[in-house]
């Protein structure tokens, strides 16, 4: 019913979801049978899931017997009292920092990821930005080179599908570019075969699959605990292991565990977003630049950037919450009795505290 107003890629999602966790556990039986109960029950496994997982949950169960009783299938809603949080809490990716920005892009210089990191860290664009992007919107012979955010990429059964359809109305916009990113472009753009920036040896946009074999370059590159099988008298036996930093990997001694850090695309994007905050840009030029629809999505990260640094606060709070007396004369500090104005003169010399006490006297 919310295929016409949906990605297809979201449609995708919620039908995964809808199949995993509200028709396997409910899918014998009929909507008018199911009580609070069961569906309390079906939530059970959902709330060791994440976060995510369990809002995506809710919102469909709602949604499903929501239409259900709006269209007379069923008299009460069974799923209208459904906690509204649960499932476990994620955790939050922090921005690279300028150490390991430089030390990834050492790290994947001259291999898959580095152009798109590269695209991701100064110009901010999101994944399916990056992997739509075409040389038609990429400027860099104008007085200001920019990019221009007009296509976006999904796959559809592992098949990259191009669309001009972004995120949302504010995804449209032309991001200007620094000069380290313009000399990789170009000298990308000299060589490269496709109508597209980020492409496969055809010249063709990459599929999903593609773009996690290219991502993986990064993961193999880092000291996260891994699993590996190893056979023994012809038994496959899991073992865990977490490399050491600076070791090499014994099956493939050119790859060196550089990194002590994991990164996700999206990753890329947030430590743009932040260092433009850091920079000083205004949030709402931060706002058009990230492509956000909402504001509150743009100040919730200026927040967390901005105000998140107790040394850089410090002079600001104290000054804010200054318990200094103010300077007075003799007079103003013991006028005399009768002084129409005694009661403020009082009040100005006294401690935020006592003059708290002396209002509750009152």
């Amino acid at each position: 019913m919310q295929s016409a107003h949906i990605q297809p890629s979201t449609l995708k999602g919620y039908t995964e979801v809808v199949k995993k966790y509200i028709v396997e556990p409910l899918g014998d039986m009929y909507m008018s049978d199911v009580t609070a109960d069961d569906i309390c029950l079906a939530m059970v496994a959902v709330s060791k899931r994440s976060e995510s997982v369990y809002n995506r949950v809710n919102v469909l169960f709602k949604s499903i017997f929501y239409s259900a009783q709006y269209s007379g299938i069923i008299m009460d809603n069974p799923a209208a009292l459904i906690k509204a949080k649960g499932g476990v809490p994620g955790n939050k990716r922090q921005p690279l920092t300028d150490e390991q920005a430089a030390l990834l892009l050492d790290t994947m210089q001259d291999l898959p990821p580095y152009l798109f990191i590269m695209i991701g860290l100064y110009s901010g664009l999101r994944r399916e930005e990056i992997l739509a992007l075409q040389w038609d919107c990429v400027f860099l012979d104008v007085e200001v080179p920019y990019i221009s955010v007009r296509r976006a990429w999904h796959s559809d059964h592992n098949r990259p599908v191009i669309t001009r359809e972004l995120k949302t109305p504010a995804a449209k916009r032309d991001v200007p570019i620094p000069k380290i990113l313009v000399d990789v472009l170009r000298e990308e753009k000299e060589k490269s075969i496709s109508d597209f920036v980020i492409a496969d040896k055809d010249g063709e946009p990459l599929s999903c699959s593609q773009f996690q074999r290219v991502w993986y370059y990064i993961g193999a590159r880092s000291t996260k605990e891994r699993t590996i099988y190893k056979y023994v008298d012809g038994v496959s036996i899991k073992k865990k292991i977490k490399p050491e930093l600076g070791s090499k990997c014994k099956n493939r001694e050119h790859i060196v565990y550089a990194l002590d850090f994991t990164v996700t695309p999206h990753q890329l994007r947030h430590t743009y977003i932040t260092n433009l905050i850091a920079a000083g840009v205004d949030p709402k030029t931060v706002q058009y630049l990230a492509g956000h629809e909402n504001s509150r999505v743009t100040m919730d990260i200026y927040a967390k950037a901005k105000y998140n640094r107790p040394v850089e606060l410090s002079g600001v709070v104290n000054t804010a919450l200054n318990t200094e007396k103010s300077a007075v004369s003799d007079d103003e500090k013991n006028p005399p009795k009768g002084h129409p104005f005694r009661g403020i003169f009082l009040q100005k010399t006294m401690s935020n505290r006592d003059r708290t006490k002396m209002m509750f006297k009152s």
